[in-house]
């Protein structure tokens, strides 16, 4: 079952990664968080029959854990990359900053507003989006 798990979770790295499109960070913040949280909603939409089978099953399987944890490290090198101005000006507050935004764009999150709190992919991107919105706006110079 491990390999299996192993190869079917590659399968989902490659079908993100056909589907992701590169977001430039030179865009103004709004542009760039709207972009992010659409592109993160398509995803997490693509990824969601192989995650929430995988959340039943993670917790007796090495293999599914590690599969979550590459894709929280693929949405954190996102994260880094976009932000990376913002990130830099909350200087001793980059971490906790950092770590905000991740949650706030992985597969928990995502799964608490679709299939717990009932919401649309719209209206929970939306909620994703004044998230990350509201959390990187507490860096920017007036």
């Amino acid at each position: 079952m491990e390999t299996l798990f192993e190869a079917s979770g590659a399968e989902v790295l490659r079908q993100q990664d056909a589907a992701h499109r590169p977001i430039s960070p030179g865009l103004p913040l709004a542009k760039r968080v709207d972009a992010y949280c659409r592109q993160r909603a398509r995803l997490l939409q693509l990824i969601a029959p192989s995650a929430r089978a995988a959340q039943m099953r993670e917790p007796v399987s090495e293999q599914l854990h590690r599969n979550r944890l590459k894709h929280i490290e693929r949405v954190r090198d996102e994260v880094e990359e976009l932000f990376a101005v913002e990130l830099a000006e909350a200087g001793a507050g980059r971490e906790q900053l950092l770590n905000a935004l991740v949650v706030a764009s992985t597969w928990q999150a995502w799964s608490m507003l679709r299939y717990g709190l009932g919401l649309g992919v719209d209206q929970a991107r939306a909620v994703m989006a004044r998230t990350v919105g509201a959390l990187l706006a507490e860096v920017v110079p007036d």
